[in-house]
């Protein structure tokens, strides 16, 4: 009840600071310190909960010497674990945590492009609000992904979606609609209905399954995972340091995805002015 109620608090005073203040002038530059080198982050304004929560653990030493303790190349690689403090190499990590979980974040405006930070958590059969874990982190590394592999991909999402909400809404027209579709013409059928009616099916399950074309091309340049998208909480970006991911990301590995050595992790943060941010490393904050 009181981690509740200590959530319920810090939402709260979020959207007070939100309704009454006027944008700062400043921000939170945050630091990943580790044996491969630094790496230099933002936390996303808009995904208010996360931020705040994850600048008050790292303000604490909460993340320091905690392990990157799973770690998948050309995916992502994921920390946060206070269970990993010096713990053996044979030991079973991923599931510790402080002690509550964040409500989602999820927004159709971040999107898992490289040196995205998003928020681990458990999957949705055990928690289909999809809440986040009040530590645990992971940061993308990902591929690039052709422009005209999309429309693969957005059916890939839009079946997993509509598979999901269709199970409790079997009478509803448009799951008829869609099944007879699949029966009589296949993936061309149901990709032009689709196309059709895109934005309704989004509101309907909830999920982000269109690529805006800015999107687009920065999987094709840049990389990232894109099926993750508007599933996880994405809540802020390296802005430099991606290298460092890709360091990371290559290292041997276990079967269950542990670094054969423990790569370990110190997180600082700092305030500075925006455009000085802007300056050194080239993030443009959106207007």
């Amino acid at each position: 009840m009181r981690k509740a109620f200590i959530l319920v608090l810090l939402f709260i005073s979020t959207l007070s600071v939100f309704a009454f203040q006027k944008p700062s002038k400043k921000d939170y530059l945050i630091t990943i310190t580790t044996p491969y080198g630094d790496m230099k982050a933002i936390l996303f304004e808009d995904t208010p909960l996360h931020r705040e929560n994850f600048l008050k653990l790292a303000e604490e030493g909460f993340y320091d010497s905690l392990l990157f303790h799973r770690v998948i190349n050309n995916f992502m690689i994921q920390g946060g674990d206070p269970e990993s403090r010096d713990a053996d190499l044979d030991a079973r990590l991923g599931n510790g945590g402080p002690g509550y979980r964040i409500p989602a974040e999820i927004s159709g405006k971040h999107y898992h492009r490289k040196g995205a930070i998003a928020a681990a958590r458990q999957g949705d059969n055990f928690n289909p609000d999809r809440e986040s874990s009040g530590s645990q982190f992971y940061i993308v590394q990902g591929d690039t992904v052709p422009e005209n592999d999309y429309e693969r991909v957005n059916l890939r999402n839009i079946g997993e979606a509509f598979t999901d909400w269709a199970r409790d809404n079997q009478d509803n027209e448009m799951v008829q609609t869609i099944n007879k579709l699949l029966r009589e013409e296949g993936e061309e059928g149901l990709k032009k209905y689709v196309e059709e009616n895109l934005s309704k099916i989004e509101s309907m399950t909830g999920e982000v399954l269109s690529f805006p074309s800015e999107r687009k091309a920065v999987y094709a340049e840049v990389g990232g995972t894109q099926h993750l998208d508007g599933k996880y909480t994405v809540f802020g970006q390296i802005i430099s340091g991606l290298d460092v991911i890709d360091k990371i990301a290559e290292v041997d590995t276990n079967r269950s995805d542990r670094p054969a050595f423990d790569i370990k992790m110190a997180i600082s943060v700092e305030r500075m002015r925006k455009k000085k941010i802007t300056k050194l490393y080239g993030y443009a904050y959106p207007q």
